[in-house]
């Protein structure tokens, strides 16, 4: 992908990646909670729920991007949209958290999911890649949304590899267990990121014009 020069240049091309996120996302969580019920799934559930959280920060990054068209600061914009996508990290990490105890604790099996490890195979192809390409444009807009959003972007990779492991597990060896101790490693990676999300620090050149 070509080299980015300008700021506007820098926008435009931060506006496809978000379109792009909502797109997929919309797609794979839609799937994804559906089969996780079919399978009975709390991992599989949770992605998908991710999959909703990550289109509502992608939701949350289009405002602030609409931002760059006034000629004031962005950085207070920019902070409110950071807390947001922290705030959804928090949302799935108690509900997937919650949901995965409380199936170990009944030994609640899911069945397996072939339709699952299909979607979290796609998504741990892709998810790093439009991350990476989300990183790129953060210093050049300065926007600590930016960062963030591509965090999120990467915890869905991450989770795409809990849950593939998972959901393997289960299919192949019978652990039913796997399943919901992949929905608790869901519910620890977005405890960590919402904290650290939230504690982020704004970059130098947020109220660039």
């Amino acid at each position: 992908m070509a080299a980015v020069a300008t700021r506007s240049e820098a926008v435009s091309r931060a506006r496809l990646f978000n379109v792009l996120t909502i797109a997929w996302n919309g797609t794979e969580g839609v799937v994804a909670v559906l089969a996780g019920l079919a399978a009975g799934s709390v991992s599989l559930v949770g992605f998908g729920v991710d999959s909703a959280i990550e289109v509502s920060a992608a939701l949350a990054l289009a405002w602030r991007l609409r931002q760059e068209r006034r000629a004031d600061c962005t950085q207070p914009s920019d902070r409110v949209a950071v807390r947001l996508i922290a705030a959804s990290f928090a949302l799935l990490a108690v509900g997937v958290g919650v949901e995965a105890v409380r199936d170990l604790a009944n030994n609640e099996e899911p069945d397996a999911s072939l339709v699952g490890i299909v979607v979290a195979t796609l998504s741990l192809i892709v998810m790093p890649m439009l991350a990476r390409a989300k990183r790129r444009l953060a210093p050049l807009l300065g926007s600590a949304a930016v960062v963030a959003d591509a965090r999120q972007t990467t915890l869905c990779a991450l989770l795409s590899g809990v849950l593939l492991v998972g959901l393997a597990a289960n299919a192949v060896f019978g652990w039913w267990w796997a399943d919901p101790l992949a929905g608790i490693g869901i519910a620890v990676l977005a405890a960590r990121e919402a904290i650290q999300t939230w504690n982020a620090e704004a970059l130098e050149d947020t109220c660039c014009g």
